[in-house]
């Protein structure tokens, strides 16, 4: 009897926990879904039947004319913005009121998550303070004689595939690439991904996207109950190990300075030699309102976060933009032409000889591989937590500190108000005429904002150096086994978990000299 009534007691406690915010939309007259006790509207998600990325389409879509959707994180508030206007002052305006992700991982538990995309508050501040300049025109040239090398590799790879007549997954051959680029642009060794499809780093990389049965249990409770998300790992062990062991290695092999090789390591390496980041508080404040002076090291583990981040963006949100650009193109065989006849003229100007110039004026290639990150991008939604009451006067509510805010990506690149006909691949959308006519928050694929991606000019440098040298030597097609239409998974929640391969065959092109380049699509 009395674990009976224990369990009764635990049953009804746990009910009214779960439901103790289900009223605040209501009583905010924001339109939204009815919540259920325990899981809000988050039920789909939490049992792995919908990805937020899904989830949020279809909320944006089931109330066209709100400007805002009210939705149920479980317990938490959490509004959906459908408003361009809205999502300007939230990300750049306002942005005072909603400087943070809310991730909420404790860092001393989960070291990985230290880095510039996860940190919140000051310790965000401050990173963005000092690691901003390593990304200046500069240093990206600089970086530029190592992006090359990767992406002659590259060829010599897509080359065997051509003379084989093979069929290759697409997301694996750029998953490769990219790989090499990171060990190259980021650590400073030769990862040998590109020739080896079994590298050890290659294999590294899909690990990190991983989820092993306890994480995802944890995860699931953690939604439930987000009071006890800092006491759990979100990362195996392992894989902070071997992240930190390689770490070690490198900068000991350096001596712990810089060696002029001009790749990220170096530039932490100097950003360590400094000292400490000094700065002022975006959280604290004086009686007289200034902000409270704040500083931090960049020590070991916030350096170890900071690479940590480059390897996971790098291998996961580039390839995917990447592969997806070339599945496009072999489905589009007369744009494909024309961005190749763009190339070799390029290119010929430049004595065949790839450079962070050359790549600069490839606009048409530029342009395909916006519209391919427009209709699957790297980044379906964007997360962000309000710090403090704000009100928005035209929708005459105010939204309390600790309301989640998610900005629907997907949803409004697949908006016929910005985008007509938008299943269809249209690279000419990102003419400067094109963009010149949209409203400048309809598209964000690196973010806006004082919290935009820091590193987003080296990842499209990347990007268009890897697809050029692909498209300059190669034509793409489709393959028998593959599907026009890509579809996710029930995990993409962030960023995209594709079904399946992107399977090509890759065709040695003939003659590579173009009369003429036009620069409009047809």
């Amino acid at each position: 009897m009395f674990f009976f009534l224990l369990i009764v007691i635990f049953v009804t406690a746990a009910y009214f926990y779960s439901v103790r915010n289900h009223d605040y939309w209501k009583k905010k007259n924001v339109k939204h879904d009815t919540p259920i006790p325990l899981f809000g509207n988050q039920a789909l998600n939490l049992f792995g039947m919908k990805g937020m990325i899904e989830v949020s389409v279809d909320m944006y879509n089931k109330y066209p004319n709100e400007k805002v959707v009210g939705y149920y994180r479980c317990a938490t508030p959490e509004l959906i913005i459908r408003d361009l206007e809205l999502i300007r002052k939230i990300l750049a305006a306002d942005f005072p009121h909603f400087y943070n992700r809310g991730f909420g991982f404790n860092t001393d538990l989960n070291p990985l998550f230290g880095s510039l995309f996860h940190a919140d508050g000051d310790k965000w501040k401050l990173l963005r303070q000092r690691l901003t300049p390593a990304f200046t025109t500069a240093k990206l040239r600089a970086m530029f004689p190592l992006v090359v090398r990767c992406a002659e590799r590259l060829q010599d790879v897509v080359m065997e595939l051509a003379n084989r007549g093979a069929t290759y997954d697409a997301r694996d051959l750029m998953a490769r690439f990219t790989t090499e680029f990171i060990g190259a642009c980021g650590f400073g060794i030769e990862m040998d991904t590109i020739n080896n499809e079994h590298s050890y780093f290659l294999d590294f990389g899909k690990r990190l996207l991983e989820r092993t049965f306890t994480i995802k249990v944890l995860i699931f409770i953690s939604e439930l109950f987000p009071e006890i998300k800092n006491v759990f790992r979100t990362r195996p062990k392992q894989i902070e190990n071997e992240f930190r062991v390689l770490l070690e290695q490198i900068r000991s092999q350096r001596n712990y300075k810089p060696i002029g090789r001009h790749d990220f390591i170096d530039l932490l390496l100097e950003l360590e030699a400094k000292g400490k980041i000094l700065g002022e508080s975006i959280e604290k404040f004086k009686e007289d309102g200034t902000p409270v002076p704040v500083e931090m090291e960049m020590d070991f583990n916030c350096q170890m976060a900071q690479v940590f981040l480059f390897f996971a963006a790098g291998f996961d949100t580039s390839s995917h933009a990447t592969s997806h650009t070339l599945h496009l193109l072999a489905y589009h065989p007369e744009a494909q032409r024309r961005i190749q006849e763009e190339i070799d003229n390029i290119m010929q100007k430049y004595d065949d000889k790839l450079c962070y110039d050359a790549i600069a004026e490839m606009t048409l290639l530029d342009m395909a591989f916006n519209e391919a990150m427009r209709m699957l991008p790297s980044i379906g939604v964007l997360n962000r937590i309000c710090t403090r009451k704000y009100e928005i006067p035209e929708l005459g509510i105010a939204i309390d500190p600790g309301v989640k805010i998610l900005i629907p990506l997907q949803a409004i690149y697949m908006d016929e108000k910005y985008f007509d006909n938008p299943k269809e691949f249209r690279p000419e959308r990102f003419s400067p005429e094109a963009i010149k006519k949209r409203h400048n928050f309809s598209y964000l694929p690196f973010g806006e904002g004082p919290r935009a991606c820091v590193g987003a000019r080296l990842g499209q440098m990347q990007s268009l150096a890897g697809l050029a040298s692909i498209l300059h030597k190669f034509s793409v097609e489709p393959a028998e086994s593959s599907r026009h239409e890509i579809k996710l998974g029930p995990s993409s929640d962030i960023a995209p978990r594709i079904v399946g391969k992107m399977p090509l065959n890759f065709k040695i092109r003939g003659s590579k000299r173009a009369t003429s380049t036009s620069k409009q699509f047809i």
